[in-house]
């Protein structure tokens, strides 16, 4: 059948386009008169002449054209319609396919009324019945229109007229000024026909049985010779009349309505049929469908279960949410006869769409463990839906580019027409979550958001895919610990699941600035942690105390970044030498660090003291009190054997009014009497001093002072100094800082300039690699200088004088 396929179905052709060929696809529009001019269609041009294209049964593309449609060809009751369509990838119809199809159908005989309800348009069309006029008759005078009929408009003789009765006025139109309006206006040899859209300004909504219709009521007057004919072209199409109970549709369409009977007193039922997509049903196939028509003396009344074959479900978006509606494409063939018309048929096309219903989208898991493969199933979805992009992480990527990203996605059809879609994604892949449960499980967990398309009409609705798949993989950190003697150190071998986990110690969150404010040490090299504590530190727990050592306890634990919940612990215990709580200086002095044992709560270990109470400790720590004292102070007792001095002293504590310690920790310091320490020395000669250059900070002041006795300088408020040439400037240069009595100033260069900048020129040498310029008619002098009660280090100061003097260039002076 190519890419179009057409049907005849009484007085209406009916196009169908291939879903597969035309997929995808921008169309066009038009259709083709006799003289071969494509007019092209829109919605008015539809609607005005005949015309209907629908988008219905998923996708399906129906164009539909009456036998008295603007631009078809009647001839002998068969009437031709062509139809031009233009296919494009883009919507500028660049490159575009042209297809044409053109198709003719038999039909009749005609009724003498036939009204047809479209679903954009109503359309009637009337017999001509005109009295055979005399062939020879030659009119003198032209008739006088406005007296015969007041509603028609004197015009010429030869040109329709329409008159629109409303309920407050009639208006009448020119067919000129009607086709503007955009109604419909036709004639052939047999039949007169009127056509308005449903968007007309002279529609009335009329109620009849409590069904509204989109009514008109007018007149159509032609004047041909000596006559003028009148043709009655009222017509009513209902545009409700649909109900819903027990998942059923009800569709009741009231007969004989009074807008078209006017003036008939009797009426007579001649055919009463039904059907779906324009193709009738009989009544055994009604029956099979589970379809009810009844026909009963004031209305015909159709009755359809929800879901009924015949009908379609489509997808529907309600407030973001995915749903369906039912939609079935009725149609009713009611004719009847009267004591006025005769005949009359009347076709109505009834698309009804039920009301939105939520839908539950599945979502199944069928991951794969042993692959690490996450398999989602989403749907079932109806063949109208399409998966456009995915949002991955707050970013949105179209299907095609989802591989990029590890995710993996394919259609499946199914026989009935639905369609689910099936989603792999690596357990491994970037966007999927890992999240610890318990023992060796983790959670995978994959968090997607699917955006879905509904065709034709382009709505959106979005599906978020949350998924859980647990698996035994789960590598938790372990710990190695150890001591050095003087510091506890844990080393952590992370796993795969403590990402977001951070150390503490009790409720202190370690970290790297952290540990350096307490003089600890931790490094996260990615694959491991590393922690040391020195033993006398503040988050160390001491657990008991024997000759062996001091047992000392470390406890790290692991807690989530996010809620902080703890997730595992690690420590690490060593005996200390009691050793390391004492030093025993050689100039006598004792220092002493008692700790604050687990499991003494009530013990404030700033009161602390030696046996002398008044010796209390210099440092106190939340777990640890240092006594630095002299052995012969603080109630130190001295014990002598045959090789050893030996101080012995207590740390004790007492509670508040008792003189008996709850705290006792016993010390000494052993000196030997005699001992011989072998020194190995040699002699070496001093090497002669030498001076080397550096670079270093120096504090310099350069001073004026009024007389040669540098006992009066100028002070700030006399700048500046007024000299007339010749007069003596006494300068003095001291050196400030260091004050190292071996250091000695010594001045190299010394010039004068015109302005403040000390680089500007011109330049004048006052002093040149430390001596006077010999060029300068008067020369520097350079003064000696002894020590007084000002002068420390003469040897850091320098004075000399200078004889005023101006610039010149030529004869003039450059400053004065």
């Amino acid at each position: 059948t190519g890419p179009m396929s057409s049907e005849c179905l009484g007085n209406l052709l009916r196009i169908t386009l291939s879903t597969e060929y035309f997929v995808d696809k921008y169309l066009s529009f038009a259709v083709v008169d006799q003289s071969g001019v494509a007019w092209e269609l829109d919605e008015v041009m539809a609607s005005q002449c005949g015309y209907t294209v629908t988008y219905s049964n998923w996708s399906s593309i129906e164009f539909r054209a009456s036998a008295l449609s603007c631009h078809s060809h009647l001839e002998k009751d068969v009437f031709t319609v062509t139809l031009q369509i233009k296919a494009s990838h883009t919507p500028d119809m660049e490159n575009a396919a042209t297809h044409l199809k053109s198709a003719s159908c038999h039909y009749g005989p005609w009724s003498p009324r036939e009204l047809v309800c479209e679903s954009n348009y109503m359309e009637v069309s009337v017999r001509k019945e005109v009295p055979q006029t005399v062939e020879d008759f030659i009119q003198d005078e032209p008739e006088d229109w406005t007296l015969a009929f007041p509603e028609v408009k004197p015009e010429e003789a030869s040109i329709w007229q329409i008159v629109f009765h409303q309920p407050e006025e009639k208006r009448a139109l020119l067919v000129t000024d009607a086709w503007g309006a955009g109604y419909g206006l036709n004639t052939t040899d047999t039949r007169v026909l009127m056509r308005i859209p449903y968007t007309a300004e002279q529609i009335q909504l009329v109620e009849d049985q409590g069904i509204t219709f989109s009514a008109v009521r007018s007149s159509i007057f032609y004047k041909q010779r000596w006559m003028i004919l009148m043709v009655d072209t009222a017509m009513a199409c209902p545009v409700d009349g649909v109900d819903y109970a027990n998942k059923t549709i009800i569709w009741t369409v009231p007969k004989y309505i009074q807008l078209l009977s006017v003036g008939a007193t009797s009426f007579k039922d001649v055919l009463v049929e039904a059907g779906v997509d324009l193709h009738k049903l009989s009544a055994k196939e009604m029956a099979s469908r589970k379809y009810l028509l009844s026909n009963d003396s004031n209305a015909i009344t159709m009755k359809i279960p929800i879901g009924a074959e015949g009908g379609y479900y489509k997808t529907s978006v309600n407030s973001g949410q995915h749903g369906m509606k039912y939609t079935i494409n009725l149609f009713l063939e009611h004719q009847w006869e009267d004591n006025k018309w005769g005949l009359t048929k009347c076709t109505i096309i009834k698309e009804i769409e039920t009301p939105f219903e939520h839908v539950e989208l599945a979502i199944t898991n069928n991951s794969n463990l042993s692959a690490r493969l996450m398999n989602m199933t989403v749907g079932m979805f109806l063949p109208d839906v399409e998966l456009v992009n995915l949002t991955i992480e707050g970013v949105t990527v179209a299907v095609r580019e989802a591989v990029q990203h590890g995710y993996l996605i394919h259609e499946i059809r199914y026989a009935n027409g639905s369609k689910a879609y099936v989603m792999q994604v690596p357990f491994d892949a970037p966007s999927i979550k890992k999240e610890y449960l318990r023992a060796d499980m983790r959670a995978h967990i994959l968090n997607v958001t699917l955006a879905f398309m509904i065709h034709p009409t382009s709505e959106t609705f979005t599906v978020p895919v949350t998924t859980v798949s647990t698996t035994k993989d789960a590598v938790l950190p372990r710990a190695r610990g150890y001591c050095d003697g003087r510091s506890l150190h844990l080393i952590i071998t992370r796993g795969n699941v403590d990402q977001d986990w951070v150390p503490f110690i009790s409720d202190w969150h370690l970290t790297t600035e952290a540990a350096q404010k307490y003089n600890y040490t931790l490094r996260d090299n990615g694959s491991h942690w590393a922690v040391s504590v020195p033993f006398l530190s503040s988050h160390v727990n001491y657990e008991d105390f024997h000759t062996s050592g001091i047992k000392a306890s470390l406890h790290l634990t692991l807690k989530d970044g996010v809620t902080f919940a703890n997730r595992t612990d690690f420590s690490v215990s060593c005996r200390f030498s009691p050793s390391e709580l004492i030093k025993c200086l050689p100039n006598g002095t004792v220092v002493i660090t008692a700790v604050k044992f687990v499991g003494i709560s009530d013990l404030d270990i700033s009161l602390l003291v030696l046996r002398d109470r008044e010796c209390k400790p210099s440092l106190v720590t939340e777990k640890t009190a240092t006594f630095k004292f002299n052995v012969n102070t603080c109630g130190t007792n001295r014990k002598f054997n045959s090789t050893a001095m030996i101080y012995e002293n207590e740390v004790l504590y007492f509670k508040r009014g008792s003189d008996t310690p709850v705290y006792q920790l016993k010390f000494a310091c052993s000196y030997a009497i005699k001992q011989t320490v072998d020194v190995r020395y040699e002699s070496k000669k001093n090497p002669p001093p030498s001076i080397k250059p550096g670079v270093g900070s120096l504090a310099l002041s350069l001073k004026l002072f009024k007389e040669k006795s540098y006992s009066e300088l100028y002070q700030d408020l006399e700048y500046p100094v007024v000299k007339y040439l010749r007069e003596a400037l006494y300068f003095e240069v001291e050196l400030l800082q260091p004050q190292d009595a071996r250091l000695d100033l010594n001045l190299n260069d010394c010039w004068a300039t015109n302005s403040q900048s000390q680089d500007s020129l011109p330049q004048w040498p006052i002093l040149t690699n430390g001596c006077a310029n010999s060029e300068d008619s008067y020369r520097t002098v350079l003064h000696r200088i002894d020590s007084s009660s000002r002068v420390k280090f003469p040897q850091h100061l320098k004075r000399f004088e200078v004889r005023m003097f101006t610039f010149v260039q030529g004869t003039a002076l450059l400053q004065e």
